[in-house]
């Protein structure tokens, strides 16, 4: 387990490491994850150990919110007094990423498809009505 650690950190490490000399405008550990990405589909087999870690990662995710819910109680006052900001903020940014996401599903679907069937009927069931 020590070493699948270690491989996941180094890649969050070689991802925010690129980031910072290359001045991209993605985080680090976005980086990071896809040189894990590009690691296991070099090596071509699959990992157990690697897995097996992500498993135990993912089995205690809540605790790692911890410390971002004792920064939101520890700003409660600056939540209460910029709550109308923040909440605009939330619905607008909410609102622009449910856009986005249907755009590109659309515009996936569209490649998909060939030009025909864009909208996912057939032809049989609309020359039936």
């Amino acid at each position: 387990m020590l070493s699948a650690l270690t491989l996941i950190l180094c890649c969050q490490l070689a991802g925010e490491l690129l980031v910072e000399a290359c001045g991209l405008p993605v985080p680090g550990p976005v980086v990071g994850m896809v040189l894990l990405f590009a690691w296991l589909m070099l090596r071509k087999r699959e990992d157990k150990e690697l897995a097996a870690t992500a498993d135990a990662l993912l089995r205690n995710l809540a605790l790692l919110f911890v410390p971002a819910g004792v920064g939101v109680v520890l700003h409660l006052g600056l939540i209460g007094r910029e709550g109308i900001a923040i909440s605009a903020a939330l619905i607008v940014s909410t609102l622009a990423t449910v856009a986005v996401t249907a755009l590109v599903m659309q515009w996936t679907l569209r490649g998909e498809g060939g030009g025909k069937g864009e909208t996912g009927t057939s032809a049989k069931g609309e020359g039936g009505r």
